[in-house]
Order: structure tokens, then sequence, then C-alpha cells
């Protein structure tokens, strides 16, 4: 029998069998001698060949067969599902549809063994497209959802629960692939799988393995918008999450992506950073998570070995993907001006960020130095009292050369950014000329960039408040190049020509001539300030009607006041 031809000739014969018993009205339990039939097709399935395990596993479960039959049955779809070599014979057969019909009828409590290998058959298919799509089109999506419920509905006490547990790895590992399919997306967000995902996650927080599998199926759908608000809604979410961070906290794979769905939640929602910083230990939670991954970072090995066994930097390591990712949850939480308050003066909060800047350098980690200055960037913002930010503001200056001394623009601009509210501070406006960062600043205006002119600006502009440092901007040629960017940028950021313009208002507080101050760059001024204050000019470069009636409060209230006084300061100096 095991013979190519004979498998073949066995193949062709289950395919006529198919036919006759479904022309006969015979598939299901009617055909008298299904017992004897059933027999001998299980017989066959002891021959090693996929397609002819096919063919059986077809006709076996359209004799809508159960208890041991049925778990057997859905064993052998599993283990031809699971070889990826099966693909092309199943993408066209009717095993999905048999599959997802014992999915559907069969009793969960009574069968769990079977679903499960039948659950895990279809997880299987739903890799590859061509079947996902077939599933989804079938009502998959909405078959799948209803089984979590049922899962959700027997209570930790009932004997078949832990069991279950099996069943929902399964289920959910095919939901997370589902998720990657926007038509799929969409099924689920028209099925409410949040709320239920987040049931399940609660029921089975001591199941480490339907953890992962649950929080990787809500990571990933936490990078849409309309998950991220459905997953908001769910009130218990932000206590279910710190429970699971503190039960699992140095489960690597659970915690970084809890904190990644912390991060989504937070990062344009100002009630969910409000609700979550008000939850009971969340900050002392991210406290805790922050050191436990400090010490294993430093203490992890920075190299791995591909499969040829040669040596790798591995980036970034698992310790520091956990810091990356919860110093963006920080940072987030930062946003909202009241919790921005309570983390400003929350000294271990601070402290542990100005320590990723001390031991960590930009080229061993980007993305972690850079968020650790954005982290503290934003907190830097809060003039507070006892603000942590404040009592170390003189050493995180000493650690932000190390950024601006970096080859990543991303970093550079970031620790200007930081400068750019350090420098409201005269101790810090002191630290910048003496160690001559005003000249990096100034030169940063050549970037042609609004993003790096706006905050090298803002630095600038701090600087002029004391009328003894205000000769550099003269002496460095820092006029023209503002003068430059002004004319680069104008109608384009009407905040950075307000900045510029504040910042040649300070300069020319106590000039006796305009030509002094502004030099042979007085006349493009005068005639770009006419030229920019005209109304009709003022909004050209905006597109849509928001962004024009926003530019247009901001030239009116900001731009206009300043830069026409500068005009006529200009104006009346000049001969």
């Amino acid at each position: 029998l095991q013979g190519e031809d004979n498998i073949e000739n066995l193949c062709l014969a289950c395919t006529k069998l198919y036919q006759a018993l479904d022309e006969g009205n015979m598939l299901g339990k009617r055909f008298k001698r299904r017992n004897v039939l059933l027999k001998t097709l299980f017989k066959l399935v002891d021959i090693d060949s996929d397609p002819l395990s096919l063919k059986l596993a077809n006709i076996i479960l359209a004799m809508k067969v159960d208890g041991k039959n049925l778990l057997s049955v859905c064993k052998l779809a599993f283990k031809i599902c699971r070889n990826k070599k099966n693909y092309f014979i199943i993408q066209n057969d009717t095993l999905l549809d048999y599959l997802l019909q014992v999915l559907w009828n069969e009793d969960l409590q009574r069968n769990n063994e079977a679903l499960v290998y039948c659950m895990a058959a279809i997880k299987f298919m739903s890799e590859k497209d061509r079947l996902l799509y077939k599933m989804v089109s079938k009502g998959a999506v909405e078959m799948f959802l209803e089984l979590m419920k049922q899962i959700n509905n027997i209570k930790e006490h009932d004997t078949y629960f832990y069991k279950l547990g099996h069943l929902l790895v399964q289920l959910t590992a095919t939901l997370r692939i589902l998720a990657d399919c926007a038509l799929a997306r969409r099924r689920l967000s028209d099925s409410a799988a949040i709320p239920e995902l987040c049931v399940a996650l609660e029921q089975r927080s001591s199941d480490k393995d339907v953890c992962i599998c649950i929080v990787r199926v809500l990571s990933k759908l936490s990078t849409y918008n309309d998950f991220c608000a459905a997953l908001a809604d769910c009130s218990r979410c932000y206590v279910l999450f710190l429970a699971l961070l503190n039960k699992y906290q140095k489960q690597q794979d659970l915690v970084v992506r809890i904190i990644f769905i912390l991060g989504n939640l937070t990062a344009k929602n100002d009630q969910s950073r409000e609700q979550f910083f008000q939850e009971k230990e969340s900050v002392n939670t991210l406290i805790s998570l922050f050191q436990t991954y400090y010490e294993l970072d430093l203490n992890a090995p920075t190299w791995h070995h591909d499969r040829q066994g040669e040596k790798h930097l591995k980036y970034p390591s698992e310790a520091e993907d956990v810091l990356i990712k919860l110093i963006r949850v920080l940072a987030n939480l930062s946003i909202h001006p009241r919790v921005g308050t309570a983390l400003a003066a929350a000294h271990p909060v601070v402290g542990l960020l100005v320590t990723v800047l001390e031991y960590k350098s930009v080229d061993a980690c980007e993305e972690l130095v850079i968020n650790a200055a954005t982290a503290i960037n934003n907190l830097s913002y809060y003039q507070v009292e006892d603000s942590a930010v404040q009592n170390k503001k003189l050493h995180i200056a000493e650690m932000l050369l190390k950024l601006l001394m970096s080859d990543s623009m991303d970093a550079v601009v970031e620790a200007v950014r930081v400068f750019g509210n350090l420098s409201q501070h005269h101790e810090i406006r002191d630290f910048i000329m003496q160690k001559k960062i005003y000249k990096f600043m100034i030169a940063l205006l050549d970037s042609k960039n609004q993003e790096v002119c706006f905050p090298a600006c803002g630095v600038l502009l701090n600087l002029t408040v004391d009328e003894n440092k205000r000769a550099f901007l003269t002496e460095e040629g820092g006029i023209g190049k503002l003068v430059d960017c002004l004319q680069d940028f104008g109608p384009a950021d009407w905040q950075l020509s307000c900045l510029i313009c504040k910042t040649l208002w300070n300069c020319s507080e106590s000039m006796t001539s305009a030509t002094s101050c502004f030099g042979g760059d007085t006349g493009t001024l005068l005639v770009l300030l006419t030229a920019l204050l005209d109304e009709e000019v003022e909004l050209e470069c905006s597109l849509d009607r928001d962004t024009k009636d926003c530019q247009r409060v901001y030239w009116e209230r900001e731009f206009k006041p300043v830069a026409e006084k500068l005009l006529d300061r200009i104006q009346s100096h000049h001969s």
C-alpha cells in the first residue's frame, strides 16, 4: 500500500467514495454501514501520505464523527496543516469548511481536546493569505469570538476551566494572525473583540501562556485608533495591566508588549494618561520595572551569535527594548499637565531617566537615549517647586553634551529641545556660554529644517534675555542666519517666525542704529517684515481650513504684535 501508484489509487478511490456518499445522501450519521467504513478509513490513516490523509480526514469529518473518532481526525488535520509543504493541497480543499463546522457545532466541554487540535489546524491555515481570506469570508472571526465568549462564561471553579486554557491559546494565537488583515480587523471591531479579550485576560491571569497570546493580540490591535479607543473604554484595563506587570515582572515577552500597549493608549489621549496615573501604584510599578530592566541591561551580554557562529551586536537587547517602551510611556504621561507636574517632582523617575543618559551612549542604543531625552524634555517644561529636573539641571546639561556631539541628528535635536526648556534658568545660560554651545545652536540654523531650527532658535531667544550675552549673536553671524531662517520659513511656520522676531527684538533693545545691530541684513529684514505683516500673505502656505484658522489666530495674536514692534524699532533707528 505504500507505493506511489497505490497511494494515488487510494486517493482516487477516496474521491469517488466521497462523491458516492454525497450523491446518495449518506454523509453524516445516516449511512447504515458507517461504523465499518470508519474503521476501514482509520486503518488507512496509518499510511504515511499527507494527500491521502487529507482525503480521509474530509470523509471522516463529513461523517459527523464524535468522541475518540473526532479527536483522532482533528489530530490528523493538525498533522496535515502543520506541514507547510501541504499548503497547495489544502488551499483548494474543503478541510477548512469541515473544521469550522466542528468548531461551531461541537460541545465545548465534552470535546475540548478535539477542539484544541481543530483550532491549532485552523491557526496553521490562517498563516496563508488565501486561506485566511477564505475563513474570514465564511464568518470565522465571529465564530472565534463566540467561542471565546463561551470559554469566558466558564468560571474558575468549573472542572473544565483549566483544560480550556489550551484551546484559548490556539484561539488567541489565530486572532493575532487575523489582526494583520484589514478585513478581519473590521470584523473584530464590529464584534466587540476588545472587551472579550480583556475578560479572558483577567480570568486567565494565572496562565502565562494565555496571557502572552492575548497580550500579543492587544498589542497589535492597539496600533489602530479604533481599537485603542475601545481598549481605553474598558475601565479595568489599567488595573489589569498593572497587575500583570507586577505578577510577571521578569517575563520580558509579556512585559514589553503590555508596556507597548500602555504607550499606545497614552500616546494621544489625555484621559488615558490621567486614568493610568490615578491607578494605585501605577508610577511605582513603572519605577520598579525601570529599575529591574536597567539592572538587567547593565549585566546583559551585548553580543549574540548568528547561525554561522559569528558574533554580532544585538540591538536593541531585550532589556533595552523594555526600557525604550517604558520611557515612552513616561514621556506620554508627562504631556498631561497634572501628571507631568507630579512626575517632574518624582525624584526616582527623573533619577532613572538621567541614569540612562549617564550609562548609555547614542551609539549603543540611539532610541533608548533619545526617548530618555524626550521624557526629560517633557518634564523640564514644568516649573514646579522641588522639581527633580531643576535640581539636576546642570548635571543633565553635562549629559546632553554627549548627544550634541553624536552623529545622530535626532539625538542632537532632542538635546537642543531640552536646552530650550532648561535655558530659562540663568545657570544653564551661563553653562551654554561657558561651553560655547551657543555656536552650535547658531550653526544649526543653517540646517534648512524647521524641526532643527525651531528648538535652536528657542535656546538663542532665552540667551538674549541676558543683556551681557547678546553680543555673541552678532559676532558669530547669528543675525544673518536668523534673517535667512525668517526668509526660508516665513508664513510656513508662524511660531518659528515669532521666535526669530522675539530674538531679534531682544538683541536690538539697546541699539543706537539699525545698522550697528543688524548690519548688512537691515534692508532685507525691513522688506521681509513688511511682507510678512501683509494680511494677504500671512496664510498663503496654509492648506486645510482648520490649519488656516489656527495659523490666522497665531499670526494675529503672537507674530503680528512682536513683528510690528520690531519693524517700528528698525524704522525709527534706520537713516
